[in-house]
C-alpha cells in the first residue's frame, strides 16, 4: 500500500523507487502483486505517465486512511522513545530552501542526529500537501484549507542593487527615478497591470506610486537568476528579504528606496490535521519557528539593519515611550 501511494505521489515508478530507496523492479513487482491480490487494475501505465483507474482512485482514498491509522498506531507505540528519530518530509519553495532552510540544517542535525530530512523544492507552494509531514508556504492572501499552520515570519519584497552599480548610475530617491535605471523584472506579460510601490505601514500605506515598467535589461521569473544578476551589478531588482539578507549584511547588495516596499509575503509552516504528531515532526516544526521568529515582522531586514523606514519610526517611538515611562516611574 505504501509503495502504491508513493508511486501516485511521485508520478512515476522511477520516482517512487528513488524516494523509497528501492530498485525500480521491486516497485513494479509490488504494485503488480497488489493488483493481482485485489483482482483489479489500479493504474494505467504509459512510457511518460501513470493514470489511476476509477477503482484506483477509490482504493487510494481508503489506502491513505489506512496508512494514517498505521502511522498513528506506531506513534503510540513509540511514544516512550525519548529521542526523536526517523524521516521528516518537507515541501518548501525553492528560494526558501536555498537561502534560508539549508544554512540552518547543520544546527538541527547537531540537535537531532537520529532525524533525517527529505526536502522537495519543485516550485511555488500555496497550500499544505497531505503527502508531506510539513509544508512551508509563502502567501500574500489569508490561509484557507483544512490543516494546522503556524506563522514563521513576514518578508517584504524590496529593491536592491550592487553598490558598484549605484556608484556608477546613481541612487534613486523616488520610485519614479527607476525609469532612468536598468531594472531586472518579471516578463512584461506578468506586469500588464504594472507595479505599485508602498510607503508606510502595511495596510495603511501613507503613499503609493504605481508604474508600468519599461522592458528590463533582464526579464525572468527565476528568483535566483535575478539575485545573481543583481549581485553582478546588472541593475536594480525587486527581491524578497529572505533571499537578500546575507548579501545586505555583507554589503554585496544595498537596499534601494529604503522607505518603499513592493509586496509583503507571510511564510507559514503547515501540516495535515492529525491526532498524533510524531516527535520528529514536532521538533522540526519547533525548530522552524525558532529560526524564523514566528512573528508578524520581517526578521531579515531587521538583521541587516535596513528595515523599511516606517518600521524604524515605529520602533523608535516605542523605545522613546518606554524610556519616558521609566523616567516617570523613577520620578
Amino acid at each position: 500500500m505504501r509503495v502504491f501511494a508513493r508511486v501516485v505521489d511521485e508520478g512515476s515508478f522511477a520516482g517512487a523507487a528513488r524516494a523509497l530507496d528501492l530498485a525500480p523492479a521491486v516497485i513494479t513487482r509490488l504494485v503488480a502483486e497488489l493488483e493481482e491480490h485485489l483482482g483489479a487494475r489500479l493504474m494505467n501505465r504509459t512510457t511518460r505517465r501513470i493514470a489511476l483507474t476509477e477503482v484506483g482512485e477509490s482504493y487510494l482514498e481508503r489506502v491513505r486512511r489506512i496508512l494514517a491509522d498505521v502511522d498513528e498506531a506506531e506513534l503510540l507505540a513509540q511514544a516512550s522513545v525519548a529521542d526523536p528519530r526517523g524521516p521528516v518530509r518537507i515541501l518548501v519553495p525553492p528560494a526558501v530552501a536555498v537561502h534560508q532552510l539549508a544554512k540552518h540544517l547543520p544546527r538541527f542535525r547537531a540537535r537531532y542526529p537520529l532525524v533525517s530530512l527529505e526536502i522537495v523544492a519543485n516550485g511555488a507552494v500555496e497550500t499544505v500537501d497531505d503527502s508531506f509531514d510539513l509544508t512551508i508556504m509563502g502567501l500574500r492572501k489569508p490561509l484557507d484549507g483544512n490543516f494546522v499552520a503556524r506563522r514563521l515570519a513576514r518578508s517584504e519584497v524590496v529593491t536592491v542593487a550592487a553598490p558598484e552599480y549605484l556608484e556608477r548610475k546613481g541612487r534613486p530617491q523616488h520610485p519614479s527615478d527607476l525609469a532612468d535605471h536598468d531594472v531586472l523584472i518579471p516578463p512584461l506579460s506578468d506586469l500588464q497591470r504594472g507595479v505599485t510601490f508602498f510607503r508606510g505601514r502595511q495596510g495603511e500605506a501613507s503613499e503609493t506610486f504605481h508604474t508600468v515598467p519599461k522592458r528590463g535589461v533582464l526579464s525572468t521569473l527565476h528568483t535566483d537568476t535575478n539575485y545573481a544578476a543583481a549581485l553582478a551589478g546588472l541593475g536594480i531588482a525587486g527581491l524578497p528579504s529572505f533571499v537578500v539578507d546575507d548579501a545586505l549584511m555583507e554589503h554585496a547588495l544595498e537596499r534601494v528606496l529604503p522607505s518603499w516596499w513592493l509586496q509583503s509575503t507571510t511564510l507559514w509552516v503547515g501540516m495535515p490535521t492529525r491526532q498524533h504528531v510524531p516527535a520528529r515532526t514536532r521538533v522540526m516544526l519547533d525548530f522552524l519557528i525558532e529560526i524564523f521568529g514566528g512573528e508578524d515582522r520581517d526578521p531579515w531586514l531587521a538583521a541587516a539593519g535596513c528595515e523599511t523606514a516606517y518600521l524604524c519610526e515605529i520602533r523608535a517611538a516605542a523605545e522613546a515611550a518606554a524610556t519616558a515611562a521609566k523616567a516617570d516611574a523613577a520620578a
